[in-house]
């Protein structure tokens, strides 16, 4: 029976693992060693601002270690969304990664790069071929105009040209988290189904495991099915653990959508081979009529400002509604004072303790605790704006009177000193939409060079 086995090392490159996960994963001999570089979870922050959300230091030290394992086994190294969401600086920041830690250990491999970020003109001329996603408006010119940066979200096809082309490293632009992995198996020959359910496994390395942390694991397909084992002796995959995570970030429990198709989990069976390993069989894979691409954008919505603090006035507390209500009538009519129009801010008064969370779905209505923490947001479209409000809001917050006041000096405790913390540039995501392409390949150069 013809088999490929994959080692994730984590679930995000820089989140940590084991080295003896490592060792004991290479082994078992796979032939493909990878790690998932980024996300949308941490917000659109990263793609507009073109920074990694995992520090240097650790993506160096979890990627020297994969570099060093897969040149000594002679295997694939594939690392998806690299630098944490993708774009052209992440890429290129990854790049120069590889190429330091090959100086450094001498090391010798040929590398792919695949971008993914995308040329405005190409995407105006192309309107007619997209579609909103998120209950967003269909995509305009003007939109793609105001954004700061534009990803493509590929598939397999790229990563499965990049080893066609020789390389041994493959440093990916923004990616579906599943392809990077359903790019070497199924051009190793398996089929389509399990090749992608392994994916969503391997793309999050040991959360399909008890207990979870940050660590390295093992699928092995098997025709039509897959193994799930995690390397770490202390950690076990069990059908629940297993169950449980193939829930993981999607809307549909059995229905997830890849590019160029559809992944049926309807009738997949969950049965333990060991006490530490899944066997997961019964998926399906229906390839998609027409193929499409994620668009990933962000733009920028102004500049932010915060500041932190708390109190554990019991007399404050119990009129605090009525508090911040004043709060903000106050603030308004200081910064209008000053030239600051209501209308050149925004001002969020976050309560940690009571609604923080959840907002306006929190069920519990009834403040219970002793105290509670406030975090003041001010978003304007300059820095100095936001800067002055918000300076603003904490002076007022802090000093304010209220019935039965008993303290006379500041209602609030400020566990930082700048207590102002200007935050910078503000992004949000205004681009998720798809975009039907011909060619999957097509938005997605790849570059060879050898390190």
């Amino acid at each position: 029976m013809k088999t490929f086995t994959m080692l994730s090392t984590s679930g995000i490159l820089g989140y940590g693992y084991a080295e003896e996960s490592l060792r004991i994963g290479m082994s078992r001999q796979p032939q493909v060693i990878g790690c998932d570089g980024g996300s949308t979870d941490p917000g659109p922050h990263y793609l507009g601002a073109g920074t990694s959300f995992c520090s240097r230091l650790s993506v160096k030290r979890d990627f020297r270690l994969m570099l060093q394992a897969a040149v000594a086994a002679g295997i694939p190294c594939i690392i998806g969304t690299s630098g944490g969401a993708g774009g052209e600086p992440h890429l290129q920041g990854m790049a120069a990664l590889a190429r330091e830690i090959a100086r450094e250990e001498g090391l010798s491999f040929r590398m792919a790069l695949i971008h993914a970020e995308q040329d405005k003109a190409m995407l105006a001329s192309r309107l007619d071929q997209t579609r909103p996603l998120a209950r967003l408006p269909p995509l305009d010119a003007a939109t793609i105009d105001r954004a700061t940066r534009i990803v493509g979200m590929m598939g397999p096809e790229p990563i499965a040209r990049a080893l066609d082309g020789g390389a041994q490293v493959i440093l990916a632009g923004r990616s579906s988290d599943p392809a990077q992995w359903a790019a070497p198996a199924i051009r190793a020959g398996m089929a389509p189904a399990p090749s992608w359910y392994a994916g969503k496994m391997l793309e999050c390395g040991a959360e399909p495991t008890t207990p979870k942390e940050p660590d390295c694991l093992l699928v092995t397909i098997e025709d039509d099915h897959l193994v799930c084992e995690p390397p770490n002796p202390i950690r076990r995959c069990t059908p629940l653990s297993v169950a449980n995570f193939a829930l993981h970030e999607n809307s549909s429990p059995t229905h997830h959508v890849e590019p160029g198709g559809l992944l049926d989990t309807s009738d997949v069976t969950f049965t333990p081979v060991s006490d530490r390993a899944v066997k997961v069989a019964g998926m399906r894979w229906t390839p998609a009529e027409t193929y499409t691409v994620k668009l990933e954008g962000v733009e920028l919505a102004g500049y932010r400002a915060i500041t932190i603090c708390a109190t554990r006035d019991p007399v404050l507390i119990g009129q605090i509604d009525d508090y911040l209500a004043t709060h903000r009538a106050k603030v308004e009519a200081k910064a209008a004072s000053f030239g600051v129009s209501a209308d050149r801010y925004r001002m969020a008064v976050r309560v940690i303790g009571r609604d923080a969370v959840m907002a306006g779905w929190e069920p519990v209505t009834q403040v219970t605790s002793h105290e509670l923490g406030f975090v003041i947001e001010v978003l304007a479209d300059e820095q100095e704006v936001a800067n002055a409000v918000l300076a603003m809001a904490r002076t007022s917050l802090l000093h304010a009177d209220f019935p039965g006041r008993l303290c006379k000096e500041g209602n609030m405790a400020f566990p930082f000193s700048p207590s102002d913390i200007p935050l910078g540039e503000l992004y949000r995501f205004s681009i998720f939409h798809t975009l039907a392409v011909d060619d999957p390949c097509a938005l997605f150069p790849i570059e060879y060079e050898s390190v």
